[in-house]
């Protein structure tokens, strides 16, 4: 009588030899959640395909670096009074983030006449750098400020 065929080598059970551990940062205890700073420094198009479409209203950004003179003291507390203040960087590469929404456009139009001018100033629409967004944006937004 013939003997049976043996099964494939995937069907046979083997022994295990290693066994993973519950969790991979054995060192690291992570949270579960991402903190606020960690979401904020999200790239925008990132964060809306790991969360979905932002909650944030439709806002601009305005991205500066420290300069020298007296309107930087004033600049930098227009910036504190934002809906969002954030400082990244140290030393000479210390830049400073303020975003501001429509309902403030007048702390918005404050700010920008005084670092606008400054080389390095960048304004961000919804966080991103958008064509024209100096040029023909910001005067756009200009209209929503009372007469």
């Amino acid at each position: 009588m013939p003997n049976p065929p043996t099964p494939p080598p995937a069907a046979r059970a083997l022994p295990a030899e290693y066994r993973p551990r519950e969790h991979f940062w054995p060192y690291v205890d992570l949270t579960e959640q991402p903190s606020d700073e960690e979401l904020a420094a999200l790239d925008p198009d990132l964060r809306a395909a790991l969360y979905g479409p932002s909650p944030i209203a439709f806002s601009y950004t305005l991205v500066f670096p420290v300069f020298a003179g007296q309107d930087f003291d004033r600049a930098r507390e227009l910036a504190r009074a934002s809906a969002e203040y954030r400082e990244v960087g140290t030393g000479a590469a210390l830049r400073i983030r303020a975003r501001f929404f429509p309902s403030e456009v007048e702390q918005l139009r404050d700010l920008f006449v005084l670092v606008g001018a400054q080389p390095g100033c960048e304004v961000l629409v919804d966080d991103r750098p958008v064509p024209y967004a100096r040029e023909l944006w910001l005067p756009l937004t200009w209209f929503l400020l009372p007469r």
